[in-house]
């Protein structure tokens, strides 16, 4: 008996979304859970998994096709054997009870094809890797994701900058002296990233204050503790949970900085909810650490490392990307010296990070060498006042630089 595929029902807030990848053709066979289509939304990718062992029967919406909240995308047939499962003969059957048990290939080593992981799988495609050459350390030998990425930096790092450019160029058939061009569609998120990002331009009076912050006494801090921090917790001590206590404090001091714009009100929150850009394959997102005042600095580290694997392997929900009434962009992991960051509406500010970068410095009358970040705070000036908008930057950089001040809240 035929089963509907459905998209899965989308939040208010998303009104449609699009068929990224189909995982299984028609007639191809596949297991319960088992992820046989990918619905890309503005915010996040969604996955339907198989409800049953079973095979596809029918697509109805193509890859690239919108779909709606719970629209039919295909049909799945329960209990069916795919194209792949042939018959077997008692010459077959006898020979594969003769053969001798791969632990590396599992049932996959049967068939001839690797087992992957679904996240494996969708890496695999991305990087034309075939997965027949990559050797799985998962149980019953999966290949898993890390396999893949392992497969790929390590194929990357053999071949020769030559070879590397040619590697990356689409391989389009041109005649001597045109040049190759690849016309790809824009994502539904990176097209979602961009209609936002020129409102916030469009719409506010935005504008960016800049200040230098001496990181030194938070190094120091750092370079004391992060044993015991990381024996006693688990994780390491970075310093965007540092910064994110500091810019709670700050909130605290300054409400309009931690306050939204909504229509002709301005409406001032009660609570921190901190975004934190985290950059991913398919774009930039800003996931939520929620009521930041509460959270210790070990509770906010193991959330943004649990945010950024997430974020790499597309599983962050959009539950965990709504809201926010702050938002903290770090471009100093990229080596960004100084850039003025976008609103993120509807906030009114937001405060950039970047490189730590060794600068001689006058202290006391004399030259010394200290590590120096510039802090950029992007504000709407509908809602915050320049004096605002420059205490606010001014009480970050004295925290970072004393961070007793967390602790005494003065």
């Amino acid at each position: 008996m035929s089963t509907e595929i459905k998209a899965p029902v989308f939040p208010e807030s998303v009104a449609e979304g699009t068929v990224a990848t189909w995982h299984k053709k028609p007639g191809e066979a596949c297991a319960r859970d088992e992820l046989i289509v990918d619905i890309e939304t503005d915010k996040v990718v969604l996955e339907v998994v198989a409800p049953a062992d079973g095979v596809i029967e029918e697509v109805l919406k193509g890859e690239g096709e919108t779909v709606e909240s719970g629209e039919v995308v295909g049909k799945f047939k329960a209990g069916a054997k795919g194209n792949d499962a042939s018959p077997k003969t008692d010459e077959s059957k006898a020979s594969e009870s003769e053969a001798p048990n791969n632990d590396d290939g599992g049932d996959a080593g049967n068939k001839g094809e690797a087992i992957l992981s679904p996240a494996a799988r969708k890496l695999a495609e991305e990087n034309n890797v075939d997965p027949e050459s990559v050797k799985g350390t998962g149980k019953d030998g999966r290949v898993t994701k890390e396999d893949v990425q392992s497969y790929v930096e390590t194929s990357k790092s053999s071949t020769p900058p030559a070879a590397k450019g040619a590697a990356a160029m689409p391989e389009v058939k041109v005649a001597a002296g045109e040049r190759a061009e690849k016309r790809v569609p824009m994502t539904r998120l990176r097209s979602s990233i961009a209609k936002r990002l020129v409102s916030a331009q469009q719409n506010a009076a935005m504008l960016t204050t800049f200040n230098e912050v001496n990181m030194k006494p938070l190094m120091d801090l750092r370079k004391q503790y992060k044993d015991g921090f990381e024996k006693r917790h688990g994780i390491k001590l970075g310093f965007m949970s540092l910064f994110v206590k500091a810019a709670t404090e700050a909130l605290k001091r300054f409400p309009a900085v931690n306050a939204s714009i909504d229509g002709n009100d301005m409406v001032y929150h009660g609570y921190q909810d901190i975004g934190v850009a985290v950059s991913s394959d398919r774009g930039l997102v800003v996931p939520v650490l929620r009521d930041t005042d509460a959270l210790g600095l070990a509770d906010i580290e193991k959330k943004i490392v649990e945010y950024g694997t997430k974020a790499k392997d597309g599983k962050l929900g959009i539950e965990e990307m709504t809201g926010g009434t702050f938002t903290i962009s770090n471009g100093g992991v990229f080596g960004s010296l100084m850039s003025t960051p976008i609103l993120n509406p509807p906030q009114t500010a937001i405060l950039g990070m970047h490189k730590i970068q060794e600068r001689a410095m006058v202290v006391d009358g004399q030259v010394v060498v200290l590590p120096m970040m510039y802090l950029a705070l992007s504000y709407d000036h509908r809602m915050i006042d320049g004096k605002e908008a420059v205490q606010f930057l001014v009480a970050i950089k004295d925290m970072v630089e004393d961070p007793a001040r967390i602790l005494l809240d003065v």
